[in-house]
Parts: C-alpha cells; sequence; structure tokens
C-alpha cells in the first residue's frame, strides 16, 4: 500500500504550488519578473476553489527578453539546475530548469506559442506572482482541442474572477478584445471555444468549483459579446474572406529537453 506522502492533496510533497509560489514570491523580492501560468497560476487566482492535482506536474513560469539572463542566473543561484544546452539553442523563446525538488521548470520568454502565439508583454506587470488573468484565460482559449484539465482552467478563471476592466485581478475586455481583434485566427479559435462552454458543463458539472462567485456562462457570453463587437483590423478582415476553408492554427509540437 502506498504511503501517505504518496497522495497528491494540497500541500503535500507532490503538490508543486509551494515549490512554485515560493520561487515566485522570492524572486518579486529580488525584483525580477518571474510569473506563474498554466494551471498554477489558475490556482493562485482562484485559491478557494478545488484545484486539479496530478503526479509529475512541470512548474510553468514566464519572464521578458530584457531580464532573461537575470532570471537564468537568479534560477540557478536557487538551486534549479539549468538544461545548458536547451537553454543555449532556445533561450531566446524558452528555458528549462530542473527545480531542487526534481520537478521540471518552463520558463516562457514574450510570448507562449502553442495553437495561436500570445505576446503576454503588454500586461506582464499587472499581478505580483501570475501572468494577468485575462492572459491566463487566453492561455487556455487558444488551444483548438480542449481537454478537460484545460477546460476546467477556463470554467474556474470564469467562477472566480470578475469579467470587465478596473483593477486587477480581472479579466480585462479591453486587453481581451484587442488579441481578438487583431488576428481572425486568435478569434476563431476563442469564440468557438467559448461557443462550446455550455455543452462542456451540461456534459461534466464538475468542471465548476462547488461555490462559483460568478456566473462562467454569463461570463462567457458577455466575453463573446466583446469578441463580436470590438473593432477589426485588416488583417482581421482578409482573413476572415477566407475563413475555415485554410487552417487557422498551429498544431504546437512537444519540444524535447
Amino acid at each position: 500500500m502506498a504511503e501517505a506522502t504518496d497522495e497528491v492533496t494540497v500541500g503535500s510533497p507532490h503538490d508543486p504550488l509551494p515549490e512554485a509560489l515560493g520561487l515566485a514570491r522570492a524572486a518579486a523580492e529580488a525584483g525580477l519578473g518571474l510569473k506563474l501560468l498554466g494551471g498554477l497560476g489558475v490556482r493562485v487566482l482562484c485559491p478557494d476553489f478545488p484545484p486539479r492535482l496530478r503526479r509529475d506536474q512541470d512548474i510553468d513560469f514566464a519572464c521578458l527578453s530584457k531580464e532573461r539572463k537575470k532570471v537564468a542566473d537568479w534560477l540557478a543561484e536557487h538551486g534549479c539546475e539549468p538544461d545548458r544546452r536547451f537553454n543555449n539553442l532556445n533561450g531566446d523563446r524558452q528555458m528549462y530548469f530542473t527545480a531542487p525538488s526534481g520537478r521540471p521548470v518552463d520558463v516562457m520568454v514574450d510570448r507562449l506559442t502553442m495553437c495561436h502565439t500570445l505576446d503576454f508583454r503588454p500586461s506582464f506587470g499587472r499581478l505580483p506572482l501570475t501572468l494577468d488573468a485575462v492572459d491566463l484565460l487566453l492561455s487556455k482559449l487558444q488551444i483548438v482541442e480542449l481537454n478537460e484539465k484545460d477546460a476546467r482552467d477556463i470554467v474556474h478563471l470564469l467562477c472566480g474572477l470578475p469579467v470587465g476592466t478596473g483593477d486587477p485581478p480581472v479579466i480585462d475586455t479591453a486587453r481581451f478584445g484587442q488579441v481578438l481583434g487583431a488576428d481572425w485566427g486568435w478569434w476563431r479559435t476563442v469564440t468557438g471555444n467559448l461557443t462550446k462552454l455550455p455543452d462542456l458543463l451540461a456534459e461534466n458539472p464538475g468542471l465548476a468549483p462547488p461555490a462559483p462567485r460568478h456566473d462562467p456562462l454569463a461570463q462567457a457570453r458577455q466575453l463573446l459579446e466583446v469578441a463580436n463587437t470590438v473593432p477589426k483590423s485588416v488583417k482581421w478582415k482578409l482573413r476572415s474572406n477566407v475563413g475555415d476553408r485554410v487552417r487557422w492554427y498551429e498544431l504546437p509540437e512537444e519540444v524535447a529537453h
């Protein structure tokens, strides 16, 4: 029988959040921008909701290129072993380390590139420990083939944070509209995923936390309204004429470390 220490529970040795938060907080105290993204970022912004926990979860960070070398040196000084060959080849866009616990640490530089490219520089400084809430949401909504964990993160953000404008954390509609109004591909994927949300929740009600602060479907409708009414760029309009006849997204590949 496995020992209790082998269970992945909140705060257990197999929960990556305490180590990830420790690094993010220490970096912030040192004046460096090292921001959590992915599911751990969602947990920081929605701390009252039951998290999704799994063994061997990576720690995903974001940083800016202007601080890339300082961030790399700081991580190494704090016990994170760099993959020097990978970082030398790819460090302008991504760096890889192994944390003191042995967990993989990925650091995205300036952009997160998956099905689409999210340039997180414009809103990087809005929150102290994570990417801006709207960027965390966009990083999930850009995925063409959503899996359960990504759908859960989307729903948690929509349940936990208000859509609108104002002091962070908030799912900022101005930033949301800028990204979608500039690129038809982004618009196509994000609106498609928001439109699917009612069916996803009907099929799997467990995606939503037990005590949501906001109605996720009402908030999704609000974001769809923003997406459809925001002014569109010339590039957006030209690409919309082609529509689905040409693939509008990339198929991300895992990068070997």
